[in-house]
Order: C-alpha cells, then sequence, then structure tokens
C-alpha cells in the first residue's frame, strides 16, 4: 500500500492512498464468496450459485463491501503508521475502485497539533469575595416577607387602588376593522388592581364599585397595543362585582420566621439567608474565576480551532437549549425561533469553549494528568445519587453508548482545570 499525507492548513491533513490491485482483487473474491453462500437466485440452489453470475447480479453489494472493508483498514494503518489520530471520521474523495485496479482515493481530516501550552504561573486572575452586604440581606428578607403576603376580604366600603377584586366578566369585543367577535363570559375573576397586564383604563373603571354592584363600560385599546388582536379595537365589558380583598404583608418578625420554616427567630431566619446569599455569592465568584482562566487559556491556542470542533460544540449546545424548551414543555420546532441566527450567535463562545478544551487536554498530557477508576467511580456515584440509578447501571449505559471515554475526557479536564487554579496568580477581591 502506497500512502502520501499533505498538510492543507496546521489543523486540515488529506490523505492520499493507493491498495494495490491483488488486494483488491482477493477482496472482491471473499467478498462475492459471502455474498454467494446467502444468494437466492431462481434455478440455483442456495450457495450453488457460479461465482460469475454473482458478480454480474450483486457487483454493486459487493464493491460497497470491499471500500467500506479495504478503506477503514488502509486509512487506520496509514495514521497508526504516522501516530496521527484525526479528530473526526475522515471524508473520503476521488474514490476509484475497479476489478484489477489499484483502489485510490483520498481522505481528509482534521487533527489537534501538538503545542505548549505555556507557564501557567503566567496567568492571572482576580476571585471576588464572598462577603454580603446587610442591605442585601434586607432586601432577600424583605422579599420573603412581600411572598408570605395573603389576601383578606374587606368587609366594608368600596373599590380602592391596591385592592383585588373578585368579579364576574363579560366581553365582547371589536376589532380595528368593525368586526364583532364572540362573546365570552367568566365567572369568579381574581384581578389585582395595578397589575401591568390589566386593561388600559380597566382599573378606573372598577375604582369605587361596591359589592353586588354591576356595570357596564367600553375600552378602546393604542394601535401599538402588545396583543395584536387587541390593537386598534374596542372592548365592551360588563362585570359584577362580587368581592373585594386586600393584600396584607405580615411585619418582619420573629412570627413570620416561625412560619417560614425551623427558625426560633427573626435573628436566626436573618443569619440562614445571610450563609445561603454567601454560598450562592461563593459559588458566582468561582464560575466566574473559571471563566476568567478558560478565557486565557482559549487564547493560548496558536492555530484556529478546527471548524470540527467549533460545529460539534454548536451541535451540542443547540441539543441542550432545544431540550431544555422540551424540559418546560415548549416544542421547539414550534418556538417560532431563528434557529440559525441561534447558531451563528453561538459560534464566538462554542469557539471559545472548543479551544479552552484544546489547551486543558494539552496541559494534561504535559503534566501526566491521569483519570483513575477510583475517579470514574467517584462520579458514577454522585450521579447515581442525583438519578437514583444504580452505579453500574449507569457505566453499562455508558459502555454501550461510547459514552465512557467521553466522561473520562471531562474528568480529565477538570483536574487540568484544578492544576490551572493551584499554579494560576489570584487576587482576591
Amino acid at each position: 500500500m502506497k500512502s502520501d499525507i499533505v498538510d492543507v492548513n496546521e489543523t486540515r491533513r488529506d490523505l492520499t492512498v493507493e491498495v494495490p490491485s491483488t488486494v483488491v482483487d482477493e477482496a472482491i473474491g471473499r467478498a462475492a464468496a459471502k455474498i454467494g453462500r446467502a444468494a437466492k437466485i431462481p434455478g440455483f440452489r442456495p450457495g450453488k450459485v457460479p461465482a460469475t453470475v454473482v458478480r454480474q447480479r450483486f457487483k454493486g453489494e459487493i464493491m460497497q463491501d470491499v471500500a467500506e472493508t479495504l478503506i477503514s483498514r488502509a486509512v487506520g494503518d496509514a495514521l497508526t503508521e504516522r501516530g496521527i489520530e484525526p479528530i473526526a471520521t475522515p471524508d473520503i474523495q476521488d474514490l476509484v475502485l475497479e476489478e484489477g485496479q489499484p483502489l485510490t482515493f483520498k481522505a481528509s481530516f482534521d487533527v489537534v497539533p501538538a503545542f505548549d501550552p505555556g507557564d501557567l504561573a503566567t496567568i492571572e486572575a482576580t476571585q471576588s469575595a464572598a462577603t454580603i452586604a446587610d442591605e442585601v440581606v434586607n432586601q432577600s428578607l424583605e422579599r420573603l416577607r412581600e411572598r408570605a403576603a395573603r389576601f383578606e376580604a374587606v368587609e366594608s366600603g368600596l373599590v380602592d387602588a391596591g385592592h383585588t377584586v373578585v368579579i364576574s366578566l363579560e366581553r365582547q369585543g371589536t376589532d380595528k376593522d368593525g368586526k364583532k367577535g364572540e362573546t365570552e363570559k367568566h365567572e369568579q375573576v381574581s384581578i389585582e388592581l395595578g397589575a401591568p397586564s390589566n386593561p388600559p383604563g380597566f382599573d378606573a373603571e372598577m375604582l369605587g364599585m361596591a359589592p353586588g354592584a354591576t356595570q357596564s363600560f367600553t375600552i378602546t385599546y393604542p394601535a401599538d397595543y402588545t396583543v395584536a388582536e387587541l390593537a386598534g379595537g374596542t372592548v365592551d365589558y360588563t362585570v359584577t362585582l362580587k368581592e373585594i380583598k386586600t393584600r396584607v404583608v405580615p411585619p418582619l418578625d420573629d412570627e413570620l420566621a416561625k412560619d417560614l420554616g425551623e427558625f426560633d427567630s427573626l435573628d436566626a431566619l436573618r443569619t440562614r439567608v445571610r450563609e445561603d446569599l454567601e454560598h450562592e455569592a461563593m459559588h458566582a465568584a468561582e464560575r466566574q474565576l473559571r471563566q476568567d482562566l478558560l478565557k486565557q487559556l482559549a487564547a493560548r491556542v496558536p492555530f484556529a480551532v478546527p471548524e470540527t470542533l467549533v460545529e460539534r460544540e454548536i451541535d451540542r449546545r443547540l441539543e441542550d437549549f432545544a431540550r431544555r424548551l422540551m424540559d418546560q414543555r415548549i416544542d421547539p420546532r414550534q418556538a417560532n425561533i431563528d434557529w440559525q441566527a441561534f447558531r451563528e450567535g453561538q459560534r464566538a463562545p462554542a469557539t471559545e469553549a472548543v479551544g479552552s478544551a484544546i489547551v486543558l487536554d494539552e496541559i494534561a498530557k504535559r503534566d501526566n494528568i491521569v483519570v483513575t477508576e477510583e475517579d470514574i467511580d467517584g462520579e458514577l456515584q454522585r450521579y447515581a445519587q442525583q438519578t437514583g440509578h444504580t452505579v453500574p447501571s449507569i457505566k453499562a449505559r455508558l459502555q454501550k453508548d461510547g459514552e465512557l471515554g467521553r466522561l473520562t475526557a471531562g474528568l480529565r479536564r477538570e483536574k487540568a482545570v484544578s492544576l490551572v487554579i493551584s499554579r494560576a496568580k489570584i487576587t482576591k477581591s
């Protein structure tokens, strides 16, 4: 077998291969014999079809079998001989396969060249302190207080600003072209006066009403109203006030703390809130630090990252986004999203993510970072605790799907990140 490799650019390679005709003819003979043993042709007993008939009737299948067998072997041998590991399955081009002739083709693929990731001690970053101001704690307590609010019936009086009204409602709309819609009726509708979603002018019509009262009014919607079918049209309303409620926010005291959980006092609740905020701030600072470090690592790649890896990362991001939509019961196909624009918007962050991963892999090679069976079992154990599955079942599924190698690569990169953090110059702010 003859082979030659050409560097198209820093990451792209073209491998040209020629397999001798004797090897091609032997492979054709083996493929024809295999197909002949299973061939069913009228007039011939199974397994007794003449070789010439088999080669004529099943030439396409035979040549496909030969191409798949010889190309895979030839590419594998050529790359192994040169110590080259392609990023993905090579693209086969210019294939010539004929009986009695050498097999020739070109295989194009991307690689990640070896390079020096540099001195990690020259990396500098700042990590924010996880300190929480008293005002932030007070704001969180106030939000808890607001969420603990309850609605109480107003026994006497008229509707006033800030009240919540319980009404029966009848409405009929007329669009901007004068076409009337169907009349809608609703019972026991609760509306909080002042809510931004209320129809324009609706609150003013309710003010001063007494329970049991009924009134009719018409609302004209602006031409630029956010709901397109209402813009520029009118709606005739008839409402009957059933009940008036007012929102009561409890005082920030020991009783509220006890209602919110196992807290003996407001001070205990305040302490927990501060601890939770500090915990969140610490993780946010760690995420930001990690992001800053990865960005600096990505900048150390001395060549344009292979487009194959960038496209793969963009695909992964799109799949992850679509999965999150489905978790929210949103059909990605009906979400009115410009997916091409979304892809392009992901290109820059995907390129940076690929670049940092490439550098982390080089660091792992240079510093002999290894992932042990204990590391893998520990990760599987954490996943088992989250999902409720057993470690053996998770491991078996990963092995079946060919994902165990990806898990190992991810753990190796995480170890490389830890090494970077340990050697980088990190200043606390």
